[in-house]
């Protein structure tokens, strides 16, 4: 005999109030207001120039300076403080002190809300976003900063190579950047090396793809508590990050530091290809063992705090949406 229910007005009625009536995960997960992920990223900006900053002129000397002016990574940072002090493994800081706090706000702002938005828009059902989705969000909260990072970096870039009275053409950051836009206008001066700049943050897809399964690792398979698991996962996924960037990097940097009146390179592909004449492959890994070191430390403190931050903004939370903020 059929036991199929009968299908009446009542029935339909009450099924339907039932659907109506039944919760989306999605909607009960609590989130920090938008404004968090800005605010926590200035503390992220903070931390990261900190300690990261004379790691970051190492390798700037290294990517750029004439072959065989340094033996290494401890060779020029003997000479750097031999000849500058500790100064000099700050100089260049002043812009990034400035520049990380708003880049990174910007850039953890953004990707804190380009997550969500992607999420409620494309996946509305889903109580996490899918992979996907976080690098989606990634690539383009890396475009975004861009615009940020390029005359910041710019500046910060030609006060780096600046090495003694012989070589050096500005007095700080600000005469730097008035310079660049007097002497060559905004676009082709201040944001020289844009393209250089979006191309490079395009493998922000590994950097947060990987700091996701690095994360849930962490806080499922381990007895770490949250502010550790942040740590180790964004040191590693900014390790990921630098590996696979790395050569893009030293291309950016090259043109960032090229003679604006007499310019060495006619374009992006024109630098990348002259690294590989000059110096071969090893050539778009020079001064990558500074890099290498202060990628974990830097970035696994920035982030570590950056995530502190936004479970302050989400005390109301269950302990399982505070777990990983940028997981949503």
């Amino acid at each position: 005999m059929d036991s199929k229910p009968i299908d009446t007005p009542a029935a339909n009625q009450a099924a339907a109030n039932q659907t109506a009536t039944k919760p989306n995960p999605s909607k009960d997960v609590k989130h920090p207001p938008r404004y968090a992920g800005f605010v926590a990223g200035v503390f992220s900006g903070i931390t990261k120039l900190t300690v990261g900053h004379p790691f970051d002129t190492i390798k700037v000397r290294m990517q750029t300076s004439a072959e065989g002016k340094f033996k290494g990574p401890m060779d020029c940072l003997y000479q750097t403080l031999r000849k500058e002090g500790v100064r000099g493994l700050y100089k260049g800081a002043t812009p990034p002190l400035v520049g990380w706090m708003v880049m990174d706000s910007v850039m953890l702002g953004s990707l804190h809300n380009y997550r969500r938005c992607i999420k409620d828009c494309v996946y509305p059902d889903h109580c996490e976003l899918p992979f996907a989705g976080k690098c989606v969000a990634g690539i383009l909260s890396g475009w975004t900063v861009s615009f940020v990072a390029a005359p910041i970096e710019h500046v910060k870039a030609r006060l780096q190579v600046q090495y003694d009275a012989s070589t050096k053409v500005y007095s700080g950051p600000i005469n730097c950047a008035a310079s660049l836009i007097k002497n060559h206008g905004i676009f082709n001066g201040l944001y020289k090396g844009l393209l250089s700049t979006m191309i490079f943050r395009t493998n922000f897809l590994f950097w947060w793809g990987s700091y996701d399964i690095f994360n849930t690792y962490f806080e499922k398979k381990t007895s770490m508590n949250k502010v550790m698991a942040n740590f180790w996962a964004g040191g590693l996924s900014a390790t990921i990050f630098w590996i696979t960037a790395y050569p893009v990097d030293v291309v950016k940097q090259r043109i960032m530091t090229d003679d604006l009146n007499n310019p060495k390179y006619k374009s992006w592909l024109d630098a990348f290809k002259n690294v590989y004449r000059t110096y071969g492959w090893k050539g778009y890994f020079r001064g990558f063992g500074p890099s290498i070191l202060r990628s974990f430390p830097a970035n696994a403190s920035a982030l570590a705090s950056f995530e502190l931050v936004m479970r302050l903004f989400n005390q109301d939370a269950s302990e399982e949406e505070k777990a990983g903020i940028l997981e949503e």
